[in-house]
């Protein structure tokens, strides 16, 4: 998955339409160029991309100032159902990795509360699963030092155990804390961040 596909998908659907001006000077006000390592040069090949995968349709050319006209994109009807797949799969996969997750957690509030909370649980039982088994690989590592295994590996499942448990609190809190009701989500009265507009 690329972090970089969900967020300008989330940023198109969030302006209704959008020109990838917009779209990169959006991330820029996220730092999102830091924690996703969205370029702009990945910007403008993800909006041709996803407007030759029918994701995207062009709906307007400005006339840019000085510079390359500027085409403004807005999502399709597989669009709004590719951006809600991926921000489904970013929030509920541990495979995934941390720009992924990072979007994800920084749309999350376009999907209803109790869907978000759903996929976040499902995140919370692999990575306890995670946990687990680091704590097994550490006992299992007593036995078979004996046989050949260097004693340091153990420090690889200390490493993997503590990012794990740095993790899970982390999410244990971010659940906890939509539960108790913080933020406004999509299902709820007031403007969530990165709603698409009324039309």
């Amino acid at each position: 998955m690329s972090a970089t596909r969900l967020l300008v998908l989330g940023v198109v659907r969030m302006y209704g339409r959008a020109h990838g001006y917009q779209v990169r000077r959006e991330l820029l006000t996220w730092s999102a160029d830091k924690w996703a390592n969205v370029q702009p040069g990945s910007i403008y090949h993800a909006l041709k991309k996803m407007t030759a995968e029918d994701l995207l349709e062009q709906v307007d050319v400005e006339p840019g100032d000085g510079g390359p006209d500027r085409v403004a994109y807005r999502l399709t009807g597989e669009g709004e159902q590719e951006y809600q797949v991926l921000l489904s799969k970013a929030l509920s996969d541990p495979q995934l990795n941390h720009p992924d997750l990072s979007a994800a957690i920084s749309l999350m509030t376009t999907l209803p509360r109790a869907r978000v909370i759903n996929l976040l649980r499902h995140r919370l039982v692999h990575l306890e699963a995670e946990q687990r088994q680091a704590g097994l690989m550490l006992e299992e590592l007593k036995v078979n030092v004996g046989l050949g295994t260097p004693e340091h590996v153990g420090e690889l499942y200390r490493l993997w155990g503590g990012i794990t448990d740095a993790s899970l609190a982390w999410l244990q809190g971010l659940i906890e804390r939509l539960e108790a009701g913080d933020y406004v989500m999509a299902d709820e009265p007031g403007e969530p961040f990165g709603a698409p507009p009324a039309r």
